[in-house]
């Protein structure tokens, strides 16, 4: 008597456990019957394989109309990897931290008033998530709109006690994040002239603190920018 005829089922069991554990989705019955001998039982395979493996650290199971290899259940938790994923925040969004950190609390509407763009839903919402900012409550104008200001997450995360330890406006301007102002074209002089003394004046200094709230919140983006990189 031959003893080393190798079994029919066993070998059919192996194929079977093999091609579970190489499929990436779970696998058919018309599958299986492709793969293996037409006279293997596939049910009581299946049965056999599944008792084996349960109570183990992974089980077969029947899911999406065929059979598959799954990590047992209460294992999972303790599987679970936690990942990082940085994500560089947008020009909008850094130039809208900036101001939110620089005048809370302030308004959408505020803020869109010294960026001079729309704010758009998107980059707000972002930022709640990140969890840099967060409501302070509500202006008692009408309409009653949302303010908002920093989290205790953007002073950690940006190593400050409190905004108050944020860059001054000089510490800006030395460490060269603004540069001097700009100086009024021919076209724009020549378009205050037209006007009466008092607009004039008015018109060049509130194009001056445009300017230079302007300028504020993009060097304070790009001061963040390096902070959130560290």
């Amino acid at each position: 008597m031959n003893t080393d005829q190798p079994d029919p089922r066993a070998d059919h069991l192996r194929l079977l456990e093999a091609l579970l554990f190489a499929s990436q989705s779970p696998v058919d019955e018309a599958a299986i019957k492709a793969r293996l001998p037409e006279d293997a039982d596939i049910p009581s395979l299946i049965a056999e394989l599944t008792e084996h493996y349960r109570g183990r650290g992974v089980n077969i199971v029947e899911a999406a109309g065929g059979w598959t290899v799954r990590t047992a259940p209460d294992l999972g938790p303790r599987l679970k990897l936690v990942q990082k994923i940085s994500r560089k925040l947008s020009r909008a969004a850094m130039e809208t931290l900036a101001i939110v950190a620089y005048h809370q609390p302030v308004t959408r509407a505020e803020v869109e008033d010294i960026r001079g763009v729309v704010v758009s839903s998107g980059t707000l919402d972002l930022l709640v998530e990140i969890g840099w900012i967060g409501p302070k409550g509500r202006r008692q104008t009408v309409g009653r709109p949302v303010t908002w200001g920093t989290t205790d997450a953007f002073l950690l995360h940006f190593g400050l006690a409190s905004p108050a330890d944020l860059p001054g406006i000089e510490e800006l301007r030395a460490s060269g994040l603004i540069g001097p102002r700009p100086e009024l074209t021919l076209s724009e002089t020549g378009k205050l002239a037209d006007l009466p003394m008092e607009g004039a004046e008015a018109a060049a200094n509130d194009a001056e603190q445009a300017a230079e709230a302007e300028a504020e919140a993009e060097a304070a983006a790009e001061e963040l920018g390096r902070g959130s990189q560290d």
